[in-house]
C-alpha cells in the first residue's frame, strides 16, 4: 500500500467521526438500552463451538453417517470414543458459560458452577445411549411412513426433519439436566438448517416423524405422544398468553396443546392453546383448531367451517382417506 492510498483512508477514517460514535454507543450500551443480563457482561456460549459439539455428537450417534466413511468393526468403537473424549470438554465448558450467564451470584462461585457444568455433562453423556435408542424410533417411523425413502441412511443423510428431530433429542436432554440456554441455542442452530423450531423443553414420545418439515413449529409446553406424524408448515402454538400483575407475560405457564398417540397432522394446519388432540386422529391440512377433539376425530377445513362440534369417525370410515 502507497503512501498516499494510507493518508486517504486516514482522512477518510477521520471524517467518521467514531470518538463521538463510540462514546453515543456506550451511553446506550451501559445506560439508555442495556439489554445485559441482570446489567452485567457475561461470557456467553457460542453458537459456532456449539455446532461443532452437535456435529461430534452426532458422529459419535451414528459414526458411519455423520462421521467418517471408512470406518469398520475394528476402529469404530475407538472413534466414538476419541470424537466423545474431544467433544464432551468443550460441551462442559458451554455449559459452564451457559450456567455463568444465568446465574445471579458472584464470580466467588463460579467454581461450585464448574462442577454443576461437570456434573450435567457426565449425566448428559450417560444419556446417550437413551438417545441413540429413542433417534432408532424416529428412524424407523420416517422408513415406515414415507413411502419415498428407501433406506434408513438416505433419511440421515436427506431429511431435514430426521436432523431437527436429532438436534432436538440432543437439546431436550440438555434442557431436562438444566442447561437452558445451550438447550435453546442448540434448537437454534437446527431451526436455522432446517427451518424447522422445535423448542427443547417440548416433551415429544417415540416414533416421532415429521414429513419435508419446513415451517414446522413445536412451542415450549407441547406434549406429543407416540407415532405422531407432523408434515410441513404444522404450528402448534399458543392462542393467547397471559400477563403477570407487572404487565409481564407469565413464563412457563402451558399453553401448547397436547396430542395424544397414533395422530397425523397434515400440512398447514395451525393448533393452538392448551387443547387436546384425542388418539389416533387425524387433522387435515391448513385447519385452524383452537379446541379439543376426542380420541379417532377426523377434522377438515370444511368441517371447520360449518360445525362447531366435533364427533369422531369410526376406524372403518377413517381407513384409507387421507394419503399424501
Amino acid at each position: 500500500m502507497d503512501d498516499d492510498t494510507m493518508r486517504q483512508q486516514e482522512a477518510e477514517t477521520a471524517s467518521w467521526n467514531l470518538d463521538q460514535i463510540v462514546t453515543e454507543l456506550r451511553a446506550s450500551r451501559e445506560l439508555t438500552h442495556n439489554i445485559r443480563h441482570q446489567g452485567q457482561i457475561r461470557e456467553l456460549p457460542s453458537r459456532k463451538a456449539l455446532l461443532g459439539i452437535v456435529e461430534g455428537l452426532c458422529a459419535a450417534l451414528f459414526p458411519t453417517h455423520y462421521g467418517r466413511a471408512d470406518l469398520n468393526e475394528a476402529n469404530i468403537d475407538y472413534f466414538v470414543g476419541h470424537t466423545l473424549n474431544q467433544t464432551l470438554p468443550l460441551l462442559q465448558d458451554q455449559v459452564r458459560k451457559g450456567l455463568l450467564f444465568a446465574s445471579d451470584t458472584d464470580d466467588s462461585d463460579e467454581r461450585s458452577l464448574a462442577q454443576r457444568a461437570s456434573r450435567i455433562t457426565s449425566d448428559f453423556a450417560s444419556r446417550l445411549p437413551i438417545i441413540r435408542g429413542l433417534l432408532y424410533t424416529d428412524l424407523q417411523a420416517a422408513y415406515q411412513g414415507d413411502p419415498a425413502a428407501t433406506s434408513t441412511s438416505e433419511i440421515l443423510l436427506c431429511y431435514p426433519g430426521m436432523t431437527a428431530v436429532i438436534y432436538y433429542r440432543i437439546a431436550h436432554a440438555l434442557h431436562e439436566l438444566g442447561s437452558t440456554l445451550v438447550a435453546r441455542l442448540t434448537s437454534d442452530i437446527a431451526h436455522s438448517s432446517t427451518g424447522i423450531d422445535i423448542h427443547p423443553a417440548a416433551d415429544i414420545g417415540s416414533h416421532f416423524f415429521i414429513d419435508h418439515g419446513t415451517g414446522v413449529v413445536i412451542g415450549e409446553t407441547t406434549v406429543i405422544g407416540q407415532r405422531v406424524r407432523l408434515y410441513q408448515a404444522v404450528t402448534l402454538g399458543a392462542k393467547r398468553f397471559t400477563e403477570g400483575e407487572n404487565g409481564v407475560l407469565v413464563k412457563g405457564e402451558p399453553r401448547h396443546p397436547i396430542v395424544e398417540d397414533d395422530v397425523v397432522i397434515y400440512a398447514g394446519a395451525t393448533i393452538l392453546g392448551r387443547i387436546t388432540i384425542g388418539r389416533g386422529s387425524v387433522i387435515g391440512g391448513n385447519v385452524w383448531l383452537t379446541q379439543s377433539v376426542p380420541a379417532g376425530s377426523h377434522v377438515m377445513q370444511a368441517q371447520m367451517r360449518t360445525s362447531t362440534t366435533i364427533q369422531p369417525k369410526s376406524l372403518s370410515e377413517r381407513i384409507g382417506q387421507w394419503s399424501i
